[in-house]
């Protein structure tokens, strides 16, 4: 027999688990997208961890994250599914002292509640969905997107680039630079 985690990176066929011939989905159509319909007959106070890992993911069309996990713990309430989520990843950046790429590590934790009816619904106004599967990717974006810094910088002590020549003086000393600090 097969011994399948299902914590690896990958959405796995569900119909081939109980053949023992499960294979991984390599892009998964919604990564993060979680079916809580075995929760709405369950007693209040049931709740399930549900965890998530990811190499590559594609947030939105101008988020993409690398090493992307978390874990979400969702618990049945009389009013709804409160939704309790931490995850963690990078993604890419360009430094705005000396316009050099690198990687962001960012981490984000929220709390919402899905309520059941329209008259039990939140601040945030989410509802569980007809079908029982709440999308996550929305909210993760958004969470994700103000983590990002406004001035992202690839090191706290970045020199930045001369304003002469544009060189990277993180790297090298530039002529312009030498000249700035021998003149009294």
């Amino acid at each position: 027999m097969q011994i399948i985690d299902l914590r690896l990176p990958a959405c796995y066929n569900v119909a081939e688990l109980y053949t023992g011939l499960a294979y991984p989905v390599n892009l998964p159509r919604y990564p993060l997208r979680i079916n809580v319909g075995f929760l709405l007959n369950q007693p209040v106070g049931t709740r399930r961890d549900i965890h998530f890992a990811f190499p590559d993911l594609r947030l939105s069309p101008d988020l993409e994250v690398t090493d992307f996990s978390g874990v979400v713990q969702i618990t049945r309430m009389v009013q709804g599914m409160f939704v309790e989520f931490s995850c963690t990843a990078n993604t890419g950046l360009e430094c705005v002292r000396c316009l050099a790429p690198y990687n962001q590590a960012l981490a984000t934790s929220f709390q919402e509640v899905y309520a059941f009816r329209r008259d039990q619904v939140t601040e945030s106004g989410l509802l569980v969905p007809e079908d029982g599967n709440i999308d996550l990717a929305p909210l993760v974006n958004e969470y994700m997107q103000l983590e990002i810094p406004i001035k992202p910088l690839c090191r706290p002590d970045c020199k930045g680039l001369c304003v002469e020549c544009g060189a990277d003086l993180n790297t090298e000393t530039c002529e312009h630079q030498k000249s700035i600090r021998v003149s009294p």
